[in-house]
């Protein structure tokens, strides 16, 4: 029987996997692996089974992830970002004049993004290539990076990108169930609650203090990704703190709405910052994305 050193299930299984929990969709994680969805499902299925967990819940609207899903995703992510870095340190010394920007998940998928998809259209020759983590200590030189932090206390060459405002959201069908009238209705609402130490995030603890309210809070759903914790605030699961810059989309859209009508000022910063040794196409990638700095936030509008 081979060795496995390192007790993994098969690795095209967790990539199929890491590839729908992003996507919370197999059709679409089958279209970036370009295989079918079948395929996709079965490799999920077989690792279900391996694993003996569930890790998406199957119904007619589409998949969402079990809490375990969520646990495996953000674990992938961690190791694949590490192969990435690692794979990217080889082959900078071959990999050209690019630009390289990094950010973390909630920033690169609700913000930088859609914003770099647009800049490609008009700036075609200059390739911009994503280091997305939530641990920047450990992540590998770049030449830009989206900060979330006090800009002052920052001695590189940054400029502000936007102050945010920061609100109480949950799905419609959420809003219509708990109704909020005051901040210490809070107390007694699901909550969602980010673990995630020495990042900065504002908790609901600070939220509802600084407006006013300083008892005990509930319990709720648990996460260190807050990708996974808008993903399941439009799954029902409970409130979520949104931070304007970052949720305005799915303000847009409907998919979440204000459950109450006070937010509160972001006690940091979002910047961002030309790295030593950045070339002229980053300072180019740079004062486009300023573009979009200091609009203000319309969602944050009053519920």
């Amino acid at each position: 029987m081979a060795f496995h050193p390192y007790n993994l299930p098969s690795l095209s299984a967790l990539i199929s996997f890491e590839a729908a929990a992003r996507h919370v969709s197999f059709k679409a994680a089958a279209q970036e692996l370009n295989v079918t969805p079948a395929a996709v499902s079965h490799q999920i299925k077989a690792l279900e089974t391996e694993l003996r967990q569930v890790l998406f819940r199957r119904n007619h609207r589409g998949v969402e992830l079990t809490e375990t899903g969520a646990y495996l995703l953000v674990a992938l992510q961690r190791g694949f970002e590490e192969i990435s870095d690692a794979v990217a340190q080889l082959r900078s010394d071959a990999s050209g004049a690019g630009v390289t920007i990094r950010a973390s998940n909630a920033v690169s998928s609700q913000w930088l993004a859609p914003k770099l998809a647009e800049f490609w259209q008009s700036h075609p020759h200059i390739p911009v290539s994503q280091n997305v983590t939530d641990f920047p200590d450990h992540a590998p030189a770049c030449d830009l990076s989206i900060e979330y932090g006090l800009i002052d206390d920052d001695k590189g060459d940054v400029r502000l990108l936007f102050r945010d405002r920061i609100a109480a959201l949950g799905s419609p069908s959420f809003a219509a169930r708990h109704r909020i009238d005051t901040v210490a209705d809070f107390a007694r609402t699901p909550l969602i609650h980010m673990d995630m130490p020495a990042t900065g995030w504002t908790h609901w603890s600070d939220w509802c203090r600084a407006l006013g309210y300083d008892g005990p809070l509930g319990g709720g759903y648990r996460v260190n990704n807050y990708v996974i914790a808008l993903q399941a605030a439009q799954g029902d699961m409970g409130a979520v703190l949104g931070w304007g810059g970052l949720t305005g989309s799915l303000l847009t859209s409907g998919a979440l709405v204000k459950l109450w009508s006070e937010d509160l000022p972001s006690p940091r910063d979002f910047y961002i910052k030309l790295h030593p040794g950045a070339t002229r196409q980053a300072v180019i990638v740079r004062d486009w994305l300023l573009k979009f700095a200091d609009r203000g936030n319309p969602n944050m509008a009053p519920a």
